[in-house]
């Protein structure tokens, strides 16, 4: 039976959620604000809801100071800190992925993929071609129909990044199959994508570009 965790509740918003939806916050020993992503930083912890503009607020409102009962240091790079170590872990969830052989790279490989493996997204470099992202999504459109307007297409991380990834040069469009790491992978995603402001469940096949859609904005104490 999986373990059950408490709630927890944000210091903006004071709503209780999961603790996979906010994130946990610690004070380092020069009493500056500590994003603790993975949940395991000892000490007092205070949790916010797990958005950029969240984030920014608690900072704002000085809420971190109210639920630490302290002089804090917050970074004002607070947010785009974390959304740089969301990204990290987005790229090492990928390296994770393909070391378990989840992961197929190459134009021609990844649309045999979409028409004959169990593939649960579809990769693209984020200066892929729009020729290269279209005849790709027809194809999963080929088999999959209208249900490709909810198909994972992840297009965030660079050239580069892929390359770093992967383990291998220039990867501009990689196929995710289903098997060890790739829910891990696409959880990672979600939670970065989240973190933006940007419904992961959109996957922007619609006009074959990937635009990304932004969220309405929603609705956290000390632990």
């Amino acid at each position: 039976m999986p373990r059950h965790e408490p709630e927890r509740t944000c210091i903006v918003t004071r709503e209780a959620n999961s603790p996979a939806g906010l994130i946990r916050f610690v004070l380092g020993p020069d009493h500056q604000v500590v994003p603790d992503l993975k949940n395991k930083l000892p000490g007092r912890g205070a949790w916010v809801t797990a958005r950029s503009d969240m984030v920014e607020e608690a900072a704002k409102r000085r809420l971190f100071a109210r639920a630490f009962k302290a002089e804090v240091k917050v970074p004002e790079t607070l947010a785009q800190d974390i959304e740089r170590l969301l990204r990290d872990d987005l790229r090492q969830g990928l390296a994770l992925a393909n070391k378990a052989g989840s992961v197929i790279t190459g134009f021609h490989k990844v649309e045999s993929t979409i028409t004959d493996k169990p593939i649960v997204a579809l990769i693209h470099a984020a200066e892929a071609a729009e020729d290269g992202r279209r005849k790709l999504a027809n194809q999963l459109r080929k088999r999959f129909g209208e249900a490709i307007s909810s198909f994972p297409v992840i297009q965030e991380l660079s050239n580069d990044e892929l390359d770093l990834a992967l383990g291998r040069s220039n990867v501009i469009h990689a196929a995710l199959v289903a098997g060890a790491g790739s829910d891990g992978f696409l959880n990672r995603w979600h939670r970065y994508r989240v973190f933006r402001g940007i419904d992961a469940d959109q996957s922007g096949l619609g006009n074959e570009t990937g635009e990304p859609k932004t969220m309405k904005p929603a609705g956290t104490e000390a632990e």
